[in-house]
């Protein structure tokens, strides 16, 4: 992998939260299925303030969607 390629697969673990004022473990929450790809909100796991966010172009969960197939 080169270039930006090589951090599309990042997942945060820890992420700042300004509620907190440090540094505390992240979860992560699909908020849309697209067509291009899924949205994720990521909150802290103390509070549950949003502190971040990630797209993915990872387009098979709307296809499952559409094609009526469920998901694993």
């Amino acid at each position: 992998m080169t270039g930006q390629r090589q951090y599309d697969a990042l997942e945060a673990s820890e992420l700042f939260c300004p509620t907190c004022r440090r540094a505390q473990p992240v979860r992560r929450h699909l908020l849309l299925v697209l067509p291009t790809g899924n949205k994720y909100e990521y909150r802290c796991a103390a509070c549950g303030t949003p502190v971040g966010a990630k797209d993915d172009t990872d387009a098979s969960e709307f296809n499952s969607i559409l094609s009526g197939r469920r998901l694993k």
